[in-house]
């Protein structure tokens, strides 16, 4: 499969899919979530139901830790 074939569709349904497996596996791994849900998509899609997991784990992280998205604290004495 080639990525630039993908449809906004495609990925719309990849989130949906992740996100409730996420739902019902909080501590699910990355292989756990393909081998679930990765029928569903092309045999190549695992990479980014992968991604959408990171996104989605990354997101919920930051729901719990009240830091909006995109305000990270500024690195201190770092270059």
């Amino acid at each position: 499969m080639r990525f630039r074939d993908d449809n906004p569709a495609d990925l719309a349904r990849a989130r949906a899919a992740v996100t409730a497996w996420r739902d019902q596996n909080p501590a699910g791994m990355g292989d756990e979530l393909v081998t679930a849900v990765g029928r569903q998509f092309h045999p190549d899609y695992g990479v980014v139901l992968r991604a959408v997991l990171f996104a989605v784990d990354r997101h919920r992280e930051h729901e719990l830790t009240g830091i909006a998205a995109g305000h990270l604290p500024a690195s201190r004495g770092r270059m």
